[in-house]
């Protein structure tokens, strides 16, 4: 076994002790054949107001401008995949699964440090960078270059053994690593379940997504006004979105995720929508500690409730 080979065995060994489930390595380089793809997605203002996708164009594109010396991508895959939804009836107002419990950034970086601690201890000083939707990097893209997946139609990585309901995160460092064949196959064929599911119609062709359009950008990303051009299309959806998700025939693959912290609270099971039109700002700061949903503040989720709650009756 090579050095290189070596590495790549404790990178994946390490990544299964931590808790990921699946661990992908590529090569650090410049990702040619995605800059024209993101200067046309930019071209179109398909970024709305997320004005910061815009900035480091060529970070976004080579790893080695994030981390000097780099010379490898390591993916990561965690799961995020509930035991149970929470309430979606049609009055319900609902949840992004990805939200139901403490926030994924702070819970899986607190993972990438101590691996990239256990790789110094084994190997000795190596230098990289840990990221979990953090820095201009297109994760994505390395996932599908490390081979742990496909861009399905909706413009998420896809995986066979799993779906779609998991968080990526990377680690970009100067060790020579044997990187991994990329995924090449296109394994959605001719399903257009996510594009004919959504109601904005954000996805415009497979792969593309205008962010301007999607419930999730219009419920967190967004921090204006809710155009009312979107009344009658936000199936209810107060923070996120999981429609083109939850249509995918991929996820039927999909398991409950083993991370206690992922789990939503007894309050917060409970939630009717009720609840939410009646939310106060010290009900909010208390179910919502440590959670994604305080991204968009509670005059973000207010906003969001009474736009809702004006585009259908809650009660």
């Amino acid at each position: 076994m090579t050095t290189p080979e070596r590495h790549a065995y404790l990178l994946k060994a390490t990544a299964k002790r931590l808790g990921f489930n699946f661990c992908g390595i590529a090569k650090a380089d410049f990702l040619a054949e995605e800059a024209p793809k993101l200067e046309e997605w930019l071209r179109r203002d398909y970024q709305g107001r997320m004005g910061y996708l815009s900035n480091h164009f060529d970070k976004r594109l080579d790893p080695r401008k994030l981390v000097e010396g780099a010379k490898t991508v390591v993916s990561l895959v965690y799961n995020y995949y509930p035991e149970k939804s929470l309430p979606q009836g049609s009055e319900d107002l609902k949840l992004a699964k990805y939200a139901y419990g403490k926030d994924y950034h702070d819970l899986i970086q607190e993972k990438l440090r101590e691996f990239l601690s256990c790789l110094k201890e084994e190997i000795g000083e190596i230098h990289g960078r840990s990221f979990v939707d953090s820095a201009p990097i297109l994760e994505r893209q390395w996932a599908q270059r490390a081979g742990l997946g496909w861009i399905g139609k909706n413009s998420l990585l896809l995986n066979r053994s799993m779906g779609s309901f998991f968080f990526l995160a990377e680690l970009v460092i100067d060790l020579e690593v044997t990187p991994d064949l990329p995924t090449t196959k296109d394994y959605c064929g001719t399903c257009t379940a996510c594009m004919d599911a959504c109601p904005t119609d954000a996805i415009v062709e497979a792969g593309v997504v205008d962010g301007s359009r999607c419930i999730s950008y219009l419920t967190i990303e967004l921090k204006e006004a809710i155009p009312t051009t979107f009344s009658g299309q936000m199936d209810n959806w107060v923070f996120g979105c999981d429609i083109c998700q939850d249509v995918c025939p991929w996820n039927r693959f999909s398991k409950p995720h083993q991370e206690p912290g992922f789990s939503p609270s007894s309050e917060l099971e409970s939630f009717t929508s009720q609840d939410w039109k009646e939310l106060t700002e010290e009900t909010f700061k208390r179910v919502f500690a440590g959670s994604a949903v305080n991204r968009t503040k509670f005059k973000g989720i207010k906003r969001n409730v009474d736009f809702l709650s004006n585009d259908r009756p809650l009660d």
